[in-house]
């Protein structure tokens, strides 16, 4: 909370400080406490959510900390809801840590700790991942004390645990039929065994984010957030300029997507593609959406009888797709998909090691 007192002149100081947002406390003048709460508690709502005015940037650049680096890098970058609430929780673990102690001795230190406390590998990996994004950000910046990022420096399988615990994979893939029954719920047919159609507002947007999805392999906030004006239907191409890992990318389209978007476009109106997202960019509230859709696709995947689909699959689908019907090389399908791990990669390329094995004679 502010501190705040009346001055000899009868006006109103307060004193505004918020560790890991700040560097140092902001000092402002009321002529009225009235005047002074008001403005006051909207600046600390704001805050909180690690968003810092444009006026009081002067004053926050500074990155001293881990923590500092989480909030300005969550306000900069257009991240996933998981790195918002991983990067949330290391935040409390990790934050004081001042950035020129940010060591290779200290990521091993901490890697040994996170074995230590039993997590599966790949717990411990989501962890490092989104803290080493969050320092790729930092090292580029020039007006921080950090030269290298360390965890990117770990080697290879630093996630193995002591306790032999392994990773459990997620490898839904759509089944026969999937596909036409979940289209069919979104051009709003009666589910099997209801006798009325899914109540589903802004249908033909929900239809246009699935095709986008299993064409594109875009996460769900790189589709919801499009604008109009990042879709190039004479390039065939959507331009997204912030991504999961801080990178812009180019995504090619097939001649399906451009006919489904082209018809979209011909009754849409509005610079955002879609209807229920407001524009509104603050991790909260995009945390929010992206809760509130994953639970619309969980009643629309339920109602077209796709047991233990969930949205992200898509993306698992459409990357399967990739290395299955395209030539292209694995250095070309990770620019179109931003995946940045080598492993995740090698995990999809076997599928193209056993398309080739049935060509055999």
């Amino acid at each position: 909370m502010a501190s705040k007192r009346q001055r000899s002149t009868g006006t109103w100081e307060y004193t505004v400080k918020r560790k890991g947002v700040l560097p140092k406390p902001i000092s402002l003048t009321f002529d009225s406490a009235e005047e002074g709460d008001a403005y006051v508690a909207h600046l600390e709502k704001l805050l909180d959510a690690g968003i810092v005015p444009e006026e009081f940037k002067d004053k926050a650049k500074a990155v001293a900390t881990i923590s500092q680096a989480i909030f300005q890098y969550i306000e900069a970058v257009h991240i996933t809801d998981d790195d918002v609430a991983i990067l949330g929780i290391l935040n409390g673990q990790v934050g004081g840590r001042a950035l020129d102690q940010v060591n290779y001795q200290w990521a091993e230190n901490w890697i040994r700790e996170l074995q230590s406390g039993g997590g599966a590998p790949s717990t411990i990996r989501k962890k490092v991942g989104a803290l080493a994004r969050c320092l790729d950000w930092v090292v580029r910046r020039s007006d921080t004390m950090l030269a290298a990022n360390p965890l990117r420096m770990l080697p290879k399988r630093y996630a193995t645990t002591a306790t032999g615990r392994k990773d459990q994979e997620r490898d839904r893939r759509l089944q026969d039929g999937e596909e036409a029954r979940i289209l069919a719920i979104l051009d709003k047919q009666k589910p099997e065994g209801r006798q009325r159609a899914l109540a589903l507002p802004h249908a033909a947007a929900f239809r246009l984010l699935f095709t986008l999805s299993l064409e594109t392999a875009m996460r769900m906030r790189e589709v919801y957030t499009l604008t109009v004006d990042q879709i190039h239907l004479d390039k065939r191409t959507i331009f997204l300029d912030k991504t999961k890992n801080g990178d812009k990318r180019q995504v090619p389209l097939r001649s399906v997507a451009v006919s489904v978007i082209k018809d979209y476009l011909t009754t849409h109106t509005g610079e955002r593609l879609f209807p229920f997202w407001d524009g509104n960019h603050s991790p909260a509230a995009l945390r929010t959406m992206s809760n509130r859709l994953s639970h619309q696709w969980h009643t629309i995947f339920a109602a077209a009888r796709c047991e233990g689909l969930r949205y992200h699959d898509l993306r698992h689908e459409a990357t399967s797709r990739l290395f299955e019907r395209t030539q292209m090389s694995d250095i070309e399908i990770a620019k179109v998909t931003g995946h940045s791990s080598a492993a995740m990669l090698m995990r999809y390329a076997n599928l193209r090691g056993s398309s080739l094995a049935a060509k055999l004679w």
